[in-house]
């Protein structure tokens, strides 16, 4: 959902829910962590989980992994708007996204995202203005922006 005023730009506003039942009764190793998360208006929802390092369902996403998620599709998104602006025919996109976090560092969090996006552009462009392109959508990733991780762009640049 958006507003806007008429002394400032748009201000956007985004809602998301979890649900969890169950019974901790049985202590921290016991309780299971599965639980359901969507964000309206989407009709899709996921079922998320707890890292396995911590009790959680290895077949499940977590939410360190979606927020790895995050940045890896918010960097997409703003690499291809910005290609398209400038032109660029971008015929694929694949992301191979990481994040590690130490447990030995206080609090224990996420110290960095790594994205290494495979770009398959068509001829015309030179791998440099690729990179300058990839390091202008990095700038204006929403997500990285909001994030106190760093995040590092990595890119593999290749023309059909």
């Amino acid at each position: 959902m958006s507003t806007r005023d008429a002394t400032g730009p748009a201000v956007h506003h985004y809602r998301a829910h979890c649900s969890w039942s169950g019974s901790t009764a049985e202590g921290y190793r016991r309780y299971d962590r599965t639980h359901a998360a969507g964000a309206a208006p989407a009709d899709a929802g996921l079922t998320l989980s707890s890292d396995s390092a911590f009790g959680g369902d290895p077949a499940l996403l977590n939410p360190e992994q979606l927020v790895v998620l995050a940045a890896a599709s918010c960097q997409l998104l703003s690499f291809l708007a910005v290609a398209a602006r400038a032109r660029l025919d971008v015929r694929e996109y694949r992301d191979d996204a990481e994040a590690t976090m130490p447990e030995a560092a206080r609090p224990v969090r996420l110290a960095e995202i790594v994205l290494r996006p495979r770009i398959v552009l068509a001829a015309g462009p030179t791998p440099d203005r690729v990179r300058h392109l990839v390091e202008v959508a990095h700038r204006e990733c929403f997500i990285a922006n909001s994030l106190a991780t760093p995040v590092r762009v990595e890119p593999i640049i290749e023309f059909v």
